[in-house]
């Protein structure tokens, strides 16, 4: 078995700390934070159909001038 590896300033102790949180919220709990994350953000999540995938990431990399 190999040892877990953990991203610059977490140890299993962070890990479990963290894992402590989400699983003590209530629902109400989660989804104030999930609210609080995101008001005032410019960016948005959507749902769209995998086959466009190709293509919104092509309009996005041609908007903001990444090709």
């Amino acid at each position: 078995m190999r040892k877990s590896r953990f991203p610059d300033g977490w140890d299993e102790g962070r890990v479990a700390e963290l894992i402590a949180h989400y699983e003590g919220q209530s629902d109400e709990e989660a989804v104030a934070e999930d609210e609080a994350a995101i008001s005032g953000s410019t960016r948005s999540v959507m749902e769209i159909p995998s086959e466009f995938v190709p293509a919104v990431r092509d309009l996005i990399a041609n908007r903001s001038g990444a090709a």
